[in-house]
């Protein structure tokens, strides 16, 4: 399940904490962005960047025991040389992109996601009827397109004919056809813990409070919605 459903049916978890540890206070729009489309049963689902990591997860948990041929990059701030096993390395101001080509089985990906929540995954491969691609890059803040419009989500895309997958994307309504969804995060407040001095681990552990408005053209029809959250 993605942190945006999870945020929205309350359910929220370290998973969902970790999305927000980099905000401050303030308002960030267009965040979290997503386009989809449903020809009868098959759905075709494209994100910003913030969906990479659970995108990897729910398509390696399909894969389970069996192989795929995994491409793509994982990104991280920190040296992962023990614990990766990667094609190649390239490093640019402090940040370091390891080259994934290989036969890799999926529960052999989630263990290392589960070993490295902090890292980036942008991976593509295929589990069944399953097609994920993403940009073998790092995520940037997406700029607004001309006359303030969302930037485009084009650094995720998955296939999928998995019905509950595809609905968990667009939950408003579940026998959609296309829609597109834009969210804004406005967060109010930090929840800092106590008796902690080392800044850079009270960052990491403070939870932010504040809401998230959705704003979805469903099939044409306009929705918007908010939630309240604190994770």
């Amino acid at each position: 399940m993605n942190f945006i459903k999870k945020i929205f049916g309350g359910d929220i978890d370290e998973s969902v904490h970790l999305q927000f540890q980099k905000f401050s206070k303030g308002e960030f729009r267009n965040k979290a962005i997503i386009e989809a489309k449903n020809s009868n049963g098959k759905y075709t689902i494209k994100t910003s960047a913030e969906f990479a990591n659970e995108m990897v997860r729910t398509v390696a948990e399909k894969l389970g025991d069996e192989k795929a041929n995994v491409k793509g990059v994982i990104i991280s701030t920190t040296d992962l040389k023990d614990k990766l096993d990667f094609q190649d390395k390239k490093q640019f101001q402090g940040i370091k992109k390891y080259i994934i080509n290989k036969e890799i089985s999926g529960n052999d990906i989630i263990e290392l996601i589960n070993k490295l929540p902090k890292a980036f995954f942008a991976l593509s491969f295929e589990a069944g009827n399953n097609k994920l691609k993403i940009k073998p890059k790092s995520p940037k803040s997406g700029k607004p397109g001309k006359n303030g419009e969302s930037p485009k989500p084009d650094f995720c895309s998955l296939k999928t004919d998995d019905t509950e997958l595809g609905r968990s994307f667009i939950f408003e309504k579940p026998n959609f056809k296309k829609a597109e969804i834009v969210h804004h995060f406005i967060i109010n407040e930090l929840i800092l813990p106590k008796g902690e001095t080392d800044y850079s681990k009270v960052r990491e552990v403070a939870k932010r409070k504040g809401k998230i408005i959705r704003n979805a053209v469903i099939d044409e029809e306009k929705i918007e919605s908010e939630k309240e959250f604190e994770a």
